[in-house]
């Protein structure tokens, strides 16, 4: 049986597991969201691996980026990712991976990209099933009104996330 590599990581938001498998990143999910225990079943089943604590060469670099994405100093993660899901999740993951730093889209924006706007239910459970959080920047992903809506690692964290990335925005909504 293969192995995840796990690692626990404090961010200024909330603490994260990050996992290593074969040397691309499966896992970057908030600690104690509502589904942890589903999408770890979901990830240990289809790799047929069992998750071990432990550190590598890129959980350590991905603490390095996560470590300067906080401090202001990166906008672009470069890391190689090991995605866990149906195509139709990937897609999606793929999709959301190409939103801007700093910038939103909606689910109906989001749906269209993907050349299907009465997707958007699909659109949105792929993006709650979305394992690897703030990499995939599914918390780029807003209500059409340009309201916070459902995030795995909780609204306080998406706000947060959104201001860290576009201080402006948190000026013009008052969010804080």
């Amino acid at each position: 049986m293969e192995k995840v590599r796990l690692f626990y990581y404090q961010t200024p938001v909330g603490e994260l597991i990050l996992g290593d498998f074969q040397g691309g990143l499966c896992l970057a999910d908030w600690r104690f969201r509502k589904r942890r225990e589903a999408i770890d079943s979901r990830i240990g089943k289809a790799l047929n691996a069992t998750f071990v604590e432990t550190s590598s060469p890129l959980l350590i670099a991905a603490i390095e980026q996560l470590d300067a994405y906080f401090a202001g100093d990166l906008h672009e993660f470069d890391l190689p990712l090991h995605l866990v899901g149906t195509p139709f999740q990937q897609k999606v993951w793929r999709t959301l991976s190409r939103i801007p730093f700093g910038q939103t889209e909606t689910y109906l924006g989001l749906s269209k990209k993907l050349g299907n706007e009465n997707a958007i239910r699909a659109v949105a459970a792929a993006n709650g099933a979305n394992a690897i959080a703030i990499i995939i920047p599914c918390h780029r992903i807003i209500g059409s009104d340009g309201s916070l809506v459902g995030y795995a690692g909780g609204l306080p964290a998406k706000n947060k996330l959104l201001a860290l990335e576009n201080p402006e925005r948190e000026r013009q909504l008052g969010l804080f």
